[in-house]
């Protein structure tokens, strides 16, 4: 089946579906890693986005439950070039192409993804549409046009947790709170591991109600940029700031800088891979990290607010990728918080625990 990738700025990709008919907008992102199809696929912040993996073979390594980030695919649309004939792996339960079936997603493959991941380098992200019924230009862009000027919906309302959801250890000595704007698997298992009781709240959780419950921390997960709900989410936290120790992940790193008074900016292209290198200014000390996102806190506006220490800066761009306050008691990192091993905890959760006052 015949399929059409079209671009807002009107340059268009033609490939093949790999099955499901229909059509899907979304705005265009890159990923650049080799491996993790799976999780990028089911990760909520790429919910409504349209995913161009640049690595030519997805699918050799088919799908395996376990590896999923959440309980269904979020994107709007998927852009390939190859999809594997065959998949090796003993933990597999069911090839790339049912995986997309199941879940009703709008692919093409087929697409020459290196062309378009140089133009999407050179004009930046922006709105397409996947279509295997329409295959024309006008028509299509002026889908993209209807899109754009529709009234915005909140996604947050259906990927978070519609009520406190409590998972870990109940008896456990420290109690923490997690603001669910899409919190993964891979977190929880981690939270898990560390023995703590944990309580994920709705992402509009009044900051009095969590309060009253008392939590030793709080977590912001990280979840979709751009959402109407964030307004929400930043007024809520300003109460909060000060008044127990808070780590933000991604997105939860972006409204806790709000929420302090800084602004965010949207780069020209997002950083959405497994190998972007960052660096401690004041000890050098550098790590390579997994990303996801198109925004980050804006320099010159976290410089301005007392007792914020930038302490991590993207090396390739010199965008902010961790601030913190040992005063203000608070932690946040715009890269991913992976586990080094499937069972492992990332050192950022161990630091975050020591500000509750644990070793």
């Amino acid at each position: 089946m015949k399929a059409i990738l079209m671009l807002e700025d009107g340059k268009s990709f033609e490939g093949e579906s790999l099955g499901v008919a229909g059509e899907s907008v979304g705005e265009v992102i890159l990923n650049t890693a080799v491996v993790g199809y799976q999780e990028m696929m089911t990760d909520p912040a790429n919910a409504g986005k349209i995913l161009v993996f640049t690595y030519p073979l997805i699918g050799n390594y088919g799908i395996a439950p376990k590896f999923n980030e959440s309980n269904k695919v979020w994107l709007s649309g998927l852009v390939i070039k190859e999809k594997s004939k065959m998949y090796s792996n003993w933990q597999a339960r069911m090839s790339f192409d049912d995986f997309v079936k199941k879940d009703n997603l709008v692919t093409i493959a087929e697409v020459d993804t290196r062309t378009l991941a140089v133009h999407l380098r050179n004009k930046g992200e922006m709105l397409g549409i996947v279509s295997t019924k329409d295959f024309e230009a006008k028509t299509l862009l002026a889908k993209l046009n209807a899109f754009r000027e529709k009234p915005k919906e909140t996604l947050l309302a259906k990927i978070s947790v519609a009520k406190p959801k409590h998972i870990g250890n109940g008896k456990a000595k420290y109690k923490v709170a997690v603001l669910d704007l899409g919190i993964t698997n891979s977190i929880i298992r981690q939270l898990e591991a560390l023995g703590l009781s944990v309580t994920v709240l709705p992402y509009n959780t009044p900051s009095q109600e969590i309060l009253r419950s008392k939590p030793k921390g709080l977590i912001i997960s990280n979840g979709p940029e751009e959402d109407i709900g964030l307004k929400d989410v930043v007024n809520n936290l300003k109460p909060i700031v000060g008044k127990l120790p808070i780590l933000g992940i991604s997105t939860g790193h972006q409204v806790l800088a709000q929420a302090l008074g800084a602004k965010i900016t949207k780069m020209k292209l997002g950083h959405r891979g497994v190998n972007y290198p960052i660096q401690n200014p004041q000890s050098f000390k550098g790590e390579i990290t997994v990303q996801n996102h198109s925004y980050v806190a804006d320099i010159d506006s976290l410089n301005k607010i007392k007792d914020i220490k930038i302490t991590g800066f993207n090396l390739n761009d010199r965008t902010v990728e961790e601030m913190e306050s040992k005063k203000l008691k608070i932690l946040g990192v715009q890269y991913i918080l992976a586990s080094p091993g499937f069972d492992e905890v990332n050192p950022v959760f161990k630091k975050f625990i020591k500000m509750l006052g644990g070793k």
